[in-house]
């Protein structure tokens, strides 16, 4: 049984599809699939099986595909024991993150680890919040944001840490009506017109929020996920928006309100798969992403 194999059936399990692996490890779906058929040839047993146009684990494929991440743990903390024995943690650690969440903690990040033996590889996406636990399978730790602030979606297997817990404010045109307010409740923003995010983005949850205490609905006439752009339309007039309070600028033609009466909060959290989350390198980032997060709320 080789490791190569169980990450093999770890990567399927996960992401669904033998095409959907190929393209995400930057390989053909023909040299995978020569890969499937030396395992099963070498462990005397069937590992996937057709379903459709595609292929499904099978019982025992499933099995080691679920024990993956624990032979994987196992030599990764051998490493990490290995790592500790040298003095410091060293190596590369690869980081996912959404861009505002990345704003807030990234650079504090390097400067801390400026001189050490870790070197940072850093990735941005924008995602639904279901989507961010998959990417660990990409990186060493995703930095993903949660509205619900309790076990991230799709993490219940996964090593995750919460990091800051960020206020959203209501941004909106220095010269509205409301920007006189310290702050804004729900029956305040009754008829009021906003840019949103896509559905099924955390901050949607906030103004579904709204909606429900009042029982009227929320005009949204656009839905961004940049927030540096959204904050741009906010000054020209466009709508309101919700905006995280670490990284927008309150200044010039636009003002931050508190938002009261529902819940309007998200919680910053590093994600990673237990093997990844045992190298001692990558325990230190996280680590030392907990302390600045710690800075921030």
């Amino acid at each position: 049984m080789e490791m190569r194999h169980l990450v093999l059936l770890r990567e399927i399990a996960v992401r669904g599809t033998l095409s959907a692996v190929a393209a995400a490890t930057h390989r053909t779906p023909s040299a995978l699939s020569q890969q499937l058929r030396t395992a099963e040839r070498e462990l005397g047993m069937a590992l996937v099986e057709p379903v459709g146009r595609g292929l499904r684990l099978t019982a025992e494929g499933q099995l080691l595909a679920d024990a993956a991440d624990e032979v994987c743990q196992v030599h990764a903390e051998v490493q990490a024991r290995l790592d500790a024995s040298r003095g410091e943690p060293r190596g590369t650690v690869s980081i996912g993150t959404l861009p505002s969440g990345g704003q807030a903690l990234l650079p504090p990040l390097v400067e801390a680890l400026r001189g050490s033996a870790i070197e940072l590889r850093l990735h941005d996406f924008d995602l639904a919040e279901a989507d961010y636990a998959a990417r660990t399978l990409d990186v060493d730790i995703v930095l993903a944001h949660s509205m619900s602030g309790d076990v991230p979606h799709g993490a219940d297997r996964l090593t995750f840490r919460a990091l800051a817990r960020e206020p959203l404010d209501v941004a909106l045109p220095a010269t509205h009506p409301l920007a006189g307010r310290q702050e804004l409740g729900p029956q305040d923003l009754v008829g009021t017109r906003w840019i949103g995010v896509p559905e099924g983005y955390p901050f949607d949850t906030v103004l579904l929020a709204i909606e429900a205490v009042t029982g009227r609905p929320l005009v949204r006439d656009q839905r961004l996920r940049d927030n540096a752009l959204i904050r741009s339309l906010v000054g020209a007039g466009v709508g309101l928006a919700l905006l995280p309070r670490f990284t927008t600028p309150a200044d010039g033609p636009v003002v931050l309100r508190p938002l009261v009466g529902v819940p309007a909060r998200r919680t910053f959290y590093a994600l990673c798969r237990p093997d990844r989350h045992a190298r001692f390198a990558v325990r230190t980032v996280v680590d030392e992403l907990a302390r600045i997060g710690a800075s921030l709320s």
